[in-house]
């Protein structure tokens, strides 16, 4: 089979190859999927460049978590109907070796989430890490109907699907963004007011967003940069709920302000969700697929030939929405 693979950690240009690798099989409790989409995503170049020191010790790596494509066989346990189903595939190169980048992957059927007919496999590159992270930190502690959530870097793949996720369920959004197409894109996702986290007094701006009544909720891309702001706007008993710590990977937390606040800090990575948490976001997932209540954005499709460019794309961080390999 047609597949991408790295066994040095470095720049992508340096590392990653394509070229032919035997195809697998379906294990026990597998189904042997024939890839049509795969995507990149920001996990996926941090692994590549040298975030997990241990990653290679088994040998190459074949990368990215996310997908889309039709099962070709199952192994021994799974029912022989799902032959043929099209689907959208997540966590595939976690705790193993062999993610998406290729013509074919076996995975464990319940990584293999059935795909709606209406629904492209470019849209289901874009289901797996984005928009089950965006999921669980709006929906991990409480049903969020009534009240006010605040977004930051409302433009970005998860956040935008937070958006999305926070104001169908009834909440009241207020997402940051610094520029005007940004904000275009917080307000078509269900934000009703948008903050220029680069503008002066951004706790102020967002306090007399909600009203002057401080937020329930921060869905937070950048837990350390943010914290002085999250803390100013979050009510008594608030959660921030993150998923990166970018610009400030080792953040000091002010501890007695955060705990005379009675605040909950709830850190978000999709590996790690418990699985029933995972099962309830593909069940709301798909309910959204098929009533077409989410909206995707697809910033570059590439084929497979061009897994360079897409992880430079990516590092960037320049672009907003999806790049995807199409695997032909």
């Amino acid at each position: 089979m047609r597949a991408v693979w790295f066994e040095s950690f470095g720049a992508a240009k340096d590392v990653l190859r394509i070229g032919e690798l035997d195809k697998p099989k379906a294990g026990p409790g597998e189904v042997l999927v024939r890839v049509y989409t795969s995507s990149v995503n920001p996990s996926d170049v941090k692994k590549r460049a040298g975030s997990a020191p241990n990653l290679l010790d088994d040998g190459f790596v074949i990368p990215n978590s996310d997908g889309a494509g039709v099962i070709e066989s199952a192994g021994a346990g799974v029912d022989a109907s799902r032959v043929g189903e099209r689907v959208w595939l997540y966590q595939a190169q976690f705790a193993r070796r062999f993610g998406t980048a290729a013509e074919y992957l076996a995975i464990d059927e319940r990584r293999a989430v059935k795909l709606p007919d209406t629904v492209s496999f470019e849209v289901g590159a874009c289901l797996g890490i984005p928009v089950m992270t965006a999921h669980r930190a709006v929906f991990a502690d409480s049903d969020v109907a009534g009240q006010r959530i605040l977004v930051t870097g409302g433009a970005g793949r998860v956040a935008n699907y937070a958006i999305q996720w926070a104001s169908q369920a009834g909440a009241s959004v207020i997402a940051t963004a610094s520029n005007k197409a940004d904000e275009d894109a917080c307000i078509e996702a269900g934000a009703q007011h948008v903050v220029n986290h680069r503008g002066k007094d951004v706790a102020g701006q967002i306090l007399a967003a909600s009203d002057g009544d401080p937020v329930d909720r921060v869905v937070d891309v950048e837990f350390g940069a943010n914290l002085p702001i999250t803390i100013e706007v979050l009510k008594v008993g608030g959660v921030i709920a993150t998923y990166g710590s970018a610009q400030v990977p080792e953040p000091q937390l002010p501890f007695y302000r955060m705990m005379y606040k009675d605040l909950t800090i709830r850190t978000i990575i999709v590996y790690a969700m418990p699985e029933s948490a995972k099962q309830q976001a593909i069940a709301d997932i798909d309910k959204a697929l098929r009533k077409e209540a989410l909206h995707h954005r697809i910033a570059e499709t590439m084929p497979l030939a061009d897994i360079v460019r897409s992880n430079e794309l990516i590092e960037q961080g320049r672009i907003r929405g999806a790049v995807i390999l199409t695997v032909e």
